[in-house]
Protein backbone atom coordinates (compact mmCIF):
# COMPACT_ATOMS: atom_id res chain seq x y z
CA UNK A 1 0.00 0.00 0.00
CA UNK A 2 1.24 3.53 -0.89
CA UNK A 3 2.19 5.89 1.77
CA UNK A 4 0.50 9.53 1.44
CA UNK A 5 2.44 12.57 2.36
CA UNK A 6 0.65 14.99 2.67
CA UNK A 7 2.61 18.39 2.08
CA UNK A 8 2.21 16.81 -2.07
CA UNK A 9 -1.12 14.71 -2.13
CA UNK A 10 -3.61 17.07 -0.63
CA UNK A 11 -5.67 18.66 -2.90
CA UNK A 12 -3.76 22.12 -5.17
CA UNK A 13 -6.20 24.22 -7.27
CA UNK A 14 -3.09 25.25 -8.26
CA UNK A 15 -1.50 22.04 -9.42
CA UNK A 16 0.01 22.62 -12.75
CA UNK A 17 2.61 20.08 -12.19
CA UNK A 18 1.76 18.47 -16.15
CA UNK A 19 2.97 20.66 -18.76
CA UNK A 20 0.42 19.82 -21.44
CA UNK A 21 -2.41 19.97 -19.55
CA UNK A 22 -1.57 23.34 -17.77
CA UNK A 23 -0.96 24.74 -21.32
CA UNK A 24 -4.52 23.31 -22.55
CA UNK A 25 -6.44 24.65 -19.22
CA UNK A 26 -4.91 28.33 -20.15
CA UNK A 27 -6.60 27.61 -23.80
CA UNK A 28 -9.73 26.76 -22.91
CA UNK A 29 -9.44 29.59 -20.02
CA UNK A 30 -9.02 32.10 -22.51
CA UNK A 31 -11.59 30.87 -24.64
CA UNK A 32 -14.33 30.69 -22.12
CA UNK A 33 -13.53 32.70 -19.53
CA UNK A 34 -16.28 31.90 -17.31
CA UNK A 35 -15.51 28.27 -16.80
CA UNK A 36 -13.63 26.58 -13.94
CA UNK A 37 -10.85 25.25 -15.90
CA UNK A 38 -8.20 24.49 -12.86
CA UNK A 39 -7.77 20.86 -11.14
CA UNK A 40 -11.45 19.94 -9.97
CA UNK A 41 -11.95 18.81 -6.35
CA UNK A 42 -13.94 15.83 -5.32
CA UNK A 43 -17.66 16.19 -4.83
CA UNK A 44 -19.72 14.70 -1.43
CA UNK A 45 -19.54 13.39 1.83
CA UNK A 46 -15.84 13.47 3.17
CA UNK A 47 -16.97 9.88 4.39
CA UNK A 48 -14.71 8.33 7.23
CA UNK A 49 -13.98 4.96 8.85
CA UNK A 50 -17.33 4.99 10.69
CA UNK A 51 -19.66 5.49 7.27
CA UNK A 52 -20.86 2.54 4.80
CA UNK A 53 -18.82 4.89 1.90
CA UNK A 54 -18.76 4.67 -1.90
CA UNK A 55 -15.88 6.35 -3.61
CA UNK A 56 -16.71 6.74 -7.30
CA UNK A 57 -13.71 7.81 -9.80
CA UNK A 58 -14.81 8.47 -13.05
CA UNK A 59 -11.37 9.73 -15.91
CA UNK A 60 -10.96 13.30 -15.62
CA UNK A 61 -13.89 16.43 -16.13
CA UNK A 62 -15.33 17.04 -19.33
CA UNK A 63 -14.90 19.95 -20.87
CA UNK A 64 -18.64 22.09 -21.05
CA UNK A 65 -19.05 19.49 -17.27
CA UNK A 66 -16.55 19.60 -14.63
CA UNK A 67 -14.11 21.29 -16.34
CA UNK A 68 -16.85 24.61 -16.53
CA UNK A 69 -18.92 23.98 -13.42
CA UNK A 70 -16.66 23.15 -11.00
CA UNK A 71 -17.80 19.77 -9.80
CA UNK A 72 -17.69 16.30 -10.86
CA UNK A 73 -20.06 14.65 -13.84
CA UNK A 74 -21.80 18.32 -13.04
CA UNK A 75 -23.21 19.99 -16.51
CA UNK A 76 -22.18 16.69 -19.02
CA UNK A 77 -24.17 14.35 -20.53
CA UNK A 78 -22.18 11.37 -17.96
CA UNK A 79 -23.78 12.80 -14.91
CA UNK A 80 -27.42 11.86 -16.11
CA UNK A 81 -26.89 8.54 -15.94
CA UNK A 82 -24.58 8.54 -12.75
CA UNK A 83 -26.29 11.06 -10.52
CA UNK A 84 -29.84 9.47 -11.17
CA UNK A 85 -28.72 5.90 -10.56
CA UNK A 86 -26.55 7.45 -7.32
CA UNK A 87 -30.55 9.17 -6.44
CA UNK A 88 -32.43 5.81 -6.93
CA UNK A 89 -29.77 3.81 -4.49
CA UNK A 90 -29.88 6.37 -1.61
CA UNK A 91 -26.79 8.16 -2.48
CA UNK A 92 -28.18 11.41 -3.85
CA UNK A 93 -30.56 13.83 -2.42
CA UNK A 94 -31.94 13.98 -5.77
CA UNK A 95 -30.88 13.40 -9.46
CA UNK A 96 -29.91 16.40 -11.20
CA UNK A 97 -26.58 17.65 -11.27
CA UNK A 98 -26.98 20.56 -14.29
CA UNK A 99 -25.13 23.39 -11.97
CA UNK A 100 -23.11 23.64 -8.53
CA UNK A 101 -25.50 25.45 -6.79
CA UNK A 102 -28.88 23.18 -7.69
CA UNK A 103 -28.44 21.64 -4.43
CA UNK A 104 -27.43 18.34 -4.68
CA UNK A 105 -25.93 16.69 -1.61
CA UNK A 106 -24.32 13.26 -1.10
CA UNK A 107 -24.45 10.45 1.27
CA UNK A 108 -21.77 7.82 2.21
CA UNK A 109 -20.66 8.68 -1.74
CA UNK A 110 -18.37 10.65 -2.70
CA UNK A 111 -16.93 11.34 -6.39
CA UNK A 112 -13.38 12.43 -7.81
CA UNK A 113 -11.17 11.48 -11.23
CA UNK A 114 -8.36 9.73 -11.53
CA UNK A 115 -7.27 12.81 -13.44
CA UNK A 116 -8.35 16.45 -11.77
CA UNK A 117 -7.42 18.42 -14.79
CA UNK A 118 -9.56 18.41 -18.30
CA UNK A 119 -7.31 16.50 -21.13
CA UNK A 120 -7.16 17.00 -24.88
CA UNK A 121 -9.78 15.04 -26.21
CA UNK A 122 -10.68 13.44 -22.85
CA UNK A 123 -7.45 11.77 -23.23
CA UNK A 124 -4.68 11.69 -20.46
CA UNK A 125 -1.47 10.43 -21.11
CA UNK A 126 -0.10 7.90 -18.78
CA UNK A 127 2.65 10.05 -17.27
CA UNK A 128 -0.18 12.30 -16.57
CA UNK A 129 -2.21 9.61 -14.66
CA UNK A 130 0.70 8.51 -12.61
CA UNK A 131 1.59 12.14 -11.61
CA UNK A 132 -2.18 12.80 -10.45
CA UNK A 133 -2.14 9.53 -8.94
CA UNK A 134 -0.77 11.32 -5.81
CA UNK A 135 -4.35 12.73 -4.99
CA UNK A 136 -5.95 9.87 -5.36
CA UNK A 137 -3.88 7.91 -2.83
CA UNK A 138 -4.59 10.81 -0.58
CA UNK A 139 -8.40 10.17 -1.43
CA UNK A 140 -8.76 6.48 -0.59
CA UNK A 141 -5.90 6.87 2.63
CA UNK A 142 -8.10 9.77 4.35
CA UNK A 143 -11.50 8.78 3.16
CA UNK A 144 -11.29 5.66 3.85
CA UNK A 145 -13.89 3.80 1.77
CA UNK A 146 -15.51 0.42 1.99
CA UNK A 147 -16.03 0.63 -1.60
CA UNK A 148 -14.97 1.90 -4.41
CA UNK A 149 -16.43 2.20 -7.86
CA UNK A 150 -14.62 2.67 -11.23
CA UNK A 151 -15.83 4.43 -13.98
CA UNK A 152 -13.72 2.67 -17.04
CA UNK A 153 -10.20 1.10 -17.61
CA UNK A 154 -8.46 3.93 -16.86
CA UNK A 155 -10.01 4.32 -13.46
CA UNK A 156 -9.77 0.90 -12.84
CA UNK A 157 -5.84 1.52 -13.19
CA UNK A 158 -5.36 4.61 -11.69
CA UNK A 159 -7.21 2.73 -8.81
CA UNK A 160 -4.76 -0.38 -8.39
CA UNK A 161 -1.87 1.90 -8.94
CA UNK A 162 -3.26 3.86 -5.62
CA UNK A 163 -3.45 0.88 -3.75
CA UNK A 164 0.22 -0.04 -4.96
CA UNK A 165 -0.94 -3.08 -6.83
CA UNK A 166 0.27 -4.13 -10.51
CA UNK A 167 -2.38 -3.11 -13.22
CA UNK A 168 -2.44 -7.10 -14.14
CA UNK A 169 -3.19 -7.75 -10.85
CA UNK A 170 -7.38 -7.49 -11.03
CA UNK A 171 -8.41 -7.34 -14.84
CA UNK A 172 -11.27 -5.00 -15.62
CA UNK A 173 -14.44 -5.96 -16.68
CA UNK A 174 -17.60 -4.29 -16.45
CA UNK A 175 -20.07 -6.13 -13.28
CA UNK A 176 -16.50 -7.14 -11.52
CA UNK A 177 -16.11 -7.18 -8.08
CA UNK A 178 -12.07 -7.34 -6.63
CA UNK A 179 -11.49 -7.90 -2.95
CA UNK A 180 -8.12 -6.24 -2.81
CA UNK A 181 -5.96 -4.61 0.82
CA UNK A 182 -6.06 -1.04 1.56
CA UNK A 183 -4.89 0.06 4.86
CA UNK A 184 -4.80 -2.87 6.77
CA UNK A 185 -8.59 -4.25 5.86
CA UNK A 186 -10.50 -5.24 3.19
CA UNK A 187 -11.72 -2.83 0.31
CA UNK A 188 -14.66 -4.06 -2.43
CA UNK A 189 -13.93 -3.00 -5.67
CA UNK A 190 -16.26 -2.61 -8.45
CA UNK A 191 -15.84 -2.25 -12.13
CA UNK A 192 -18.69 -0.20 -14.25
CA UNK A 193 -18.17 1.06 -18.00
CA UNK A 194 -17.71 4.72 -18.00
CA UNK A 195 -21.59 6.34 -18.16
CA UNK A 196 -19.96 8.51 -21.49
CA UNK A 197 -22.64 9.57 -23.93
CA UNK A 198 -20.89 7.83 -26.37
CA UNK A 199 -20.56 4.12 -23.81
CA UNK A 200 -24.90 4.91 -23.31
CA UNK A 201 -25.61 6.21 -27.00
CA UNK A 202 -24.23 3.10 -28.48
CA UNK A 203 -25.87 0.74 -25.82
CA UNK A 204 -22.62 -0.39 -24.41
CA UNK A 205 -23.67 0.28 -21.41
CA UNK A 206 -27.65 0.55 -20.16
CA UNK A 207 -29.41 2.27 -17.68
CA UNK A 208 -30.03 -1.36 -16.04
CA UNK A 209 -26.37 -2.54 -16.55
CA UNK A 210 -24.79 0.57 -14.64
CA UNK A 211 -27.72 0.06 -12.09
CA UNK A 212 -27.12 -3.06 -11.45
CA UNK A 213 -23.25 -2.54 -10.42
CA UNK A 214 -24.01 -0.02 -7.94
CA UNK A 215 -26.49 -1.98 -6.66
CA UNK A 216 -23.81 -4.18 -6.05
CA UNK A 217 -21.91 -1.87 -4.09
CA UNK A 218 -24.99 -0.67 -2.34
CA UNK A 219 -25.65 -4.29 -1.47
CA UNK A 220 -21.87 -4.67 -0.17
CA UNK A 221 -21.82 -1.63 1.87
CA UNK A 222 -25.44 -2.66 3.62
CA UNK A 223 -23.68 -5.97 4.42
CA UNK A 224 -20.48 -4.53 5.82
CA UNK A 225 -22.20 -2.58 7.54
Amino acid sequence: MKTVDKKTSAYDPKCRDCDRLAGFLDEVRSEHPGYFCAPVPSFGDTLGEKKRGLLVVGLAPGLKGANRTGRPFTGDHAGILLYATLHKFGFASHSGSSEPDDGLRLKNCRITNAVKCLPPANKPLPREIKVCNRYLVNEIAHCAPKAILALGRIAHDAVLMALGLKSGAHAFAHGAKHVVKAHGRDLAFFDSYHCSRYNTQTRRLTTPMFEAVVHAAKRHLDVAG
